[in-house]
């Protein structure tokens, strides 16, 4: 069968440009700083933020758990909200690589405020865990995708650097921001103290993510992948996939945008769906009524060529990406409206 997978934009093959540009790649020995095509990425990627340096790496896990670990030590705090793929997906990292905890926040659809993030701040008492670090999802998976305003995060920006707390963004996502929101990732560079970027969701490539910051921080960074078994060799077969990517595949995300809003028109049509949260990017979270529970109409549409998952009992997730064609848009709209 020839499936339309909704499952995750992971599930991307790399397009014959980008795997011409992997085969071509020059190589070396990355752990000894010798591989020219992860240095290009590297310093690609820190010049479009407007940072200092990069470091290339398996998966955004690893970028998202160095980066916590580099800003905190054993003992510290870590605030994010309730929904944060940091907390949620990353299999406990945060206590196990960091010994930090977390300051679980309830914002709106996966994205915190300000005054939030004041509030959750510990004084300067010694029964207390040292707040040292706030962590920004955008887009929010768990919130549908839903992306911040720049203000909102200016905002957050100033709390933190009132109160002496690093912001670091879990960006997994973020260029889908960016094109929604029509916004500059310099501004992001100016904002955070590192950021997370994974090239293997909606920009295709079949394997890593990109941790930016200062020098000083990324040189810090460099040590704890080592520890972390994350150092590889020659992997610029890899890195070279990114650059592909980041050269092409960032301003077609509005066409995956777009099929995301086209479903959520006809899921809204259909009766057994209670509601749809609001479709911004490309992930489309919605909710069944009683009648139906997820796992039946994962198993329902799995009959019928669409491959899903259910996030909740009575929740499913359905992500767009480059490999959904406006073809099969169309044909999965045709299956659900009669559903």
């Amino acid at each position: 069968m020839n499936w339309i997978d909704y499952r995750s934009d992971t599930v991307t093959l790399p397009t014959p440009g980008m795997h011409e540009a992997m085969m071509k790649a020059p190589l070396g020995d990355d752990v000894f700083g010798e591989d020219p095509t992860i240095n290009a990425l590297e310093t690609k990627a820190a010049r479009l933020f407007g940072m200092e340096a990069a470091l290339f790496c398996p998966s955004g896990t690893m970028t998202n758990q160095i980066g916590i670990k580099m800003h905190t030590q054993p003992g510290d705090e870590v605030i994010c909200d309730f929904l944060s793929h940091v907390y949620q997906y990353e299999g406990g990292g945060i206590a196990f690589n960091a010994g930090a905890s977390v300051r679980l926040l309830t914002g709106d659809r996966g994205r915190i405020a300000a005054g939030q993030v004041l509030d959750a701040i510990n004084p300067d008492d010694v029964h207390k865990p040292k707040s040292s670090l706030v962590v920004l999802e955008n887009t929010s998976n768990r919130g549908g995708g839903s992306c911040y305003e720049l203000s909102e995060i200016e905002a957050i920006r100033a709390v933190c650097s009132q109160n002496k707390l690093k912001l670091h963004l879990d960006g997994a996502r973020l260029f889908n921001a960016l094109v929604y929101k029509q916004q500059s990732a310099k501004d992001y560079g100016r904002l955070f103290d590192s950021i997370s970027i994974c090239l293997s969701k909606g920009l295709g490539c079949p394997v890593g993510s990109v941790l930016i910051g200062t020098a000083a921080d990324i040189n810090k960074a460099r040590r704890i992948r080592k520890v972390f078994g994350g150092g590889m060799r020659q992997a610029g077969v890899l890195a070279a996939a990114g650059i592909y990517a980041l050269d092409h595949h960032i301003e077609r995300l509005a066409q995956d945008h777009t099929h995301a809003k086209e479903i959520e028109a006809a899921l809204l049509s259909n009766p057994l769906i209670e509601s749809v949260l609001p479709v911004e990017t490309t992930i489309i979270i919605f909710q069944l009524k009683p009648a139906v529970t997820a796992a039946e109409m994962v198993d329902k549409l799995k009959e019928k060529g669409i491959l899903c998952f259910a996030t909740g009992k009575q929740t499913i997730r359905f992500v767009t990406h480059l490999d959904v064609s406006a073809e099969m848009v169309e044909r999965t709209i045709e299956i659900i409206k009669p559903l």
